[in-house]
């Protein structure tokens, strides 16, 4: 069996590890010049651990990642902890995802990336799939996997009409900064503050510090990126509790600050055709606000390359995985849609942690 992986990103680059774990010849191909990663930190719940660990790569995911906690503060600072939940519900880990691209990009092998190799289209047959390429060539394959993304061309093919839609009046800005002098970061923060904002800082372990700010329903936004940001950290301390934040993004220039108009894949009717299947963002692009879209990602990842390295034929085990993954995103969507509908902080933290623990504990 031979897999094309549209996208190396890090859904796409485990989705390749994983297949060749599981004994099935597999290359990526990527449209960019290099692997690299978009963004900033990146949160690793314990369930997408749990793939790495199977994969062999546990330990060394570890080694580049931070121990956090995902608790919330109301915007006065108080400390917010649902009742009925355990720690574990709110541990995680903080890894740099240019870090964790370049591990996952090692362990697949070079001579397994392919480099400016852009998927624009393919043609499925009873035998296979043909993959098209931008520089007009094409190459076949038992099965391509799109895990290219919430702008995906492999989804835009399977399912027409399912091209990925601003959520609108959501925004968000991060960065990884080196504190200013006289700026003391020991601790994780996040807040849940005023004009239904979000934000704080989590310490890298490397000196570093990554902070970020969402906010639901934006008004329309005006000046630069940093005013953008130091304008909402306001809504983040009413009584002066917390100068850090405003301290950090006022140290980090303009062209450092990642900003996002937050973009959704609606739900889709399907995966999968006989020869082609989406992963990832591709299939789920999901809002920010519950930091689990790569760990929920590389799961997809993992159970694909089961169900394939099982099944007689690609098409059964593309259904089987289908069969699964629906109504599993069913689920996140629903849970999510609550926390985002919620209406206090108390009530934010309290479906924030649910959401966690059935995705830790399902």
């Amino acid at each position: 069996m031979r897999v094309i992986v549209a996208g190396g990103g890090i859904v796409g680059l485990t989705t390749a590890i994983a297949l060749h774990q599981a004994g099935i010849e597999a290359v990526v191909c990527e449209q960019a010049p290099e692997i690299r990663a978009a963004g900033a930190g990146l949160g690793i719940w314990a369930n997408a651990m749990a793939v790495f660990d199977e994969l062999g790569l546990g330990d060394r995911v570890r080694g580049i990642a931070e121990p956090s906690e995902m608790y919330f503060r109301d915007p006065a600072g108080k400390l917010i902890d649902p009742p009925g939940f355990s720690k574990d519900d709110h541990r995680y880990l903080l890894a740099r995802r240019p870090e964790l691209n370049a591990l996952l990009a090692r362990t697949v092998g070079r001579d397994d990336i392919r480099l400016e190799s852009r998927v624009v289209g393919y043609d499925e047959h009873d035998a296979g799939v043909a993959v098209r390429f931008e520089d007009g060539s094409r190459a076949e394959a038992d099965l391509l996997v799109g895990a290219d993304g919430a702008y995906s061309v492999v989804r835009s093919q399977l399912v027409p009409g399912s091209d990925a839609i601003a959520h609108e009046g959501h925004h968000a800005w991060r960065s990884v900064v080196t504190p200013p002098e006289g700026v003391t970061v020991d601790r994780s923060v996040i807040v849940l503050g005023e004009q239904r904002t979000r934000g704080g800082y989590v310490p890298t372990g490397d000196g570093t510090v990554y902070w970020l700010i969402n906010q639901f329903g934006s008004p329309a936004l005006h000046g630069t990126p940093r005013e953008q940001a130091r304008e909402r950290a306001e809504f983040l301390d009413t009584t002066g509790w917390n100068p850090v934040l405003p301290a950090l993004v006022e140290s980090t220039p303009d062209d450092k600050i990642l900003y996002n108009q937050i973009m959704l894949v609606p739900p889709l009717s399907r995966w999968v055709s006989n020869r082609v299947a989406l992963v990832g963002d591709a299939a789920h692009a999901l809002s920010p606000h519950i930091t689990a879209g790569a760990s929920l990602g590389v799961e997809d990842a993992l159970l694909l390359a089961r169900l394939l390295a099982r099944a007689e034929e690609v098409p059964s085990a593309l259904a089987a995985y289908e069969r699964d993954r629906l109504p599993h995103y069913a689920t996140v969507d629903e849970l999510s849609k609550r926390v985002e509908d919620s209406t206090t902080p108390e009530e934010f933290a309290t479906n924030y942690v649910a959401f966690s623990h059935w995705m830790l504990t399902r």
